[in-house]
Formats: structure tokens, C-alpha cells, sequence
């Protein structure tokens, strides 16, 4: 596998063609050539992943203005199916750091579905972000089939990418959460076993501690196509108690993946953040 940055019109014509690809042959929305060409131009990051001459990944981010402040916005990053598990996407996103390092800036953000419990633990266990917004339906009704008419809520992702929080992380130095590490942490809601899927059940807005955890269940993608009803449900219930408790000053800060459970646990912390990443 081989990475380089992308340049050309031929470069920009084959992320087209590669977002049609990962995104499914109903999305509408790719990003076009001329818009690639524009924003690489003037301080956007464009890297794709190669197999031989054959274009197999990206990532794709903006340059943008965060209080006043020169960052990246990361709008895409996509792997096709073939090598979404050999390190791909993360091989691309350390590089995309390394193109930030270079520019001066310590900041990246990129929205993620906050029900993808795998993207979770990617974004959290192997990059090392943080989580203090949650925007509500961000994109509108999207075409792409993967999302299947539920609402696009996301969380913003920030990487700051000079933390040692997030240097343990990219180095393997500190690992994720483990199931007994929250044990004792109370649950804004749990994930029930019903059938073929789980429910969101017991949902508690008042805790009052500095450490909450929230479930979601794996497999959110395989519910939107075959229990749409029950994700809508499920996006709803975890909309109002991440807007809930991050009104009230908390933020996402690690996910575990319970893979023999088949959910996920966010743990939300109350305590200001240690932007000298130590949380």
C-alpha cells in the first residue's frame, strides 16, 4: 500500500468516482472536481491510498477558521470495502495529522454518526478525540442509502492533534476504556436485548455525578436498512441525552466496544477539559 497527496484533475476525477463507490450508487452528493481543485489550492488536504495504481482510500479535509484560528475540517475519509480493515483509514488519517503538523495548526474536526459504535472507538480509542457538540439532523434529509431517511445528527469530533492525550493514543501508549473501568458509572440509558435487536430503555436525564455513561448498540448501519422504526427510536432517545447533559457542561471523552454484549458505552465527563490532555 502506497500514499501520496493528490493533485492533478485525473487525481480528482477518480475521488469522484471512488466516493460513488463507498457511499453507494444512490448518494448524490459527492463532492466534484472543480470543489476538490478549489479548496487543495488554497490550504485543503488531499491523500489517497493505493493498491499498485489503483486508488482504494482518501481523506479529504478544508481549510477553515475556528474562533479566529486557522484549522482542517475533514469532510471525507472513505476506504472501499475491500480493505476497510487493514489500517487503511487509520494509516490516512495519521497522515492527514502529519500534513496539519507541518502547516503550524493543532486542530482537526470532522462530524461522525454518533450511533456507529466502530467509528466510535475508532475516533476515540485510536485517535484520541473529544466531543462537545452534537448538531441535530447537520445535513439534512440525505440521499445516501446508508442513512435510510433517519436524521443526520453527528457529533463534532476535535482532534488536537498536539495533546498528549491524543500522542498516547496515536502511539498505542494509553488504551481505550475497559468494561470494568465503568462498572460503577451510572447509565443515562441502557441497551435491552429484544428480539434480533436491542432497545433503548431506562433512560435517565438527572443524574447528577461527574461520569456518565451512554449505549448504543452495534450494528446501527444493518437497523437503519431492517428496523428503521426502532433506529429512529433509538436516534431520538440518544439526541435528547447527549443534548441534555452536554448543556449542562459534559463531554465525550472514550468508548468501549462490549463486541459479545453487541453495544457500546461513551463515557461523558462533567470536570473542565484538560486541554493539557490529561483526561
Amino acid at each position: 500500500m502506497t500514499y501520496r497527496d493528490l493533485a492533478s484533475l485525473a487525481d480528482f476525477a477518480t475521488v469522484v468516482d471512488l466516493e460513488q463507490e463507498i457511499w453507494g450508487p444512490g448518494y448524490t452528493e459527492p463532492v466534484p472536481v472543480p470543489i476538490l481543485a478549489v479548496t487543495v489550492k488554497r490550504g485543503g488536504i488531499l491523500i489517497g491510498a493505493f493498491e499498485g495504481d489503483r486508488m482504494v482510500g482518501f481523506v479529504y479535509s478544508l481549510a477553515g477558521l475556528k474562533n479566529g484560528r486557522p484549522m482542517q475540517w475533514s469532510h471525507m475519509a472513505g476506504v472501499i470495502d475491500a480493505f476497510r480493515n487493514a489500517g487503511v483509514g487509520y494509516r490516512l488519517k495519521l497522515l492527514q495529522r502529519d500534513r496539519v503538523l507541518e502547516m503550524g495548526t493543532d486542530l482537526i474536526e470532522w462530524t461522525y454518526d454518533p450511533m456507529q459504535a466502530l467509528n466510535a472507538h475508532f475516533n476515540f480509542a485510536k485517535l484520541g478525540v473529544v466531543v462537545e457538540e452534537y448538531e441535530e439532523n447537520a445535513y439534512g434529509a440525505s440521499q445516501s442509502p446508508l442513512h435510510r431517511g433517519n436524521p443526520t445528527d453527528r457529533f463534532v469530533a476535535e482532534w488536537r492533534i498536539r495533546e498528549p492525550r491524543v500522542e498516547r493514543r496515536v502511539t498505542g501508549s494509553a488504551m481505550s476504556l475497559h468494561a470494568a473501568e465503568i462498572g460503577d458509572v451510572r447509565h443515562a440509558n441502557r441497551a435491552t436485548p429484544a428480539g434480533e435487536w436491542q432497545v433503548c430503555s431506562r433512560t435517565d436525564l438527572e443524574i447528577d455525578e461527574s461520569r456518565v455513561a451512554v449505549e448504543i448498540p452495534v450494528g446501527f448501519t444493518e437497523m437503519l436498512a431492517n428496523a428503521p422504526d426502532l433506529a429512529l427510536e433509538w436516534r431520538m432517545n440518544t439526541r435528547r441525552i447527549f443534548t441534555t447533559y452536554f448543556a449542562r457542561g459534559f463531554h465525550a471523552v472514550d468508548f468501549f466496544v462490549d463486541r459479545a454484549g453487541h453495544n457500546g458505552f461513551y463515557l461523558l465527563v462533567r470536570e473542565p477539559l484538560d486541554r493539557r490532555g490529561t483526561v
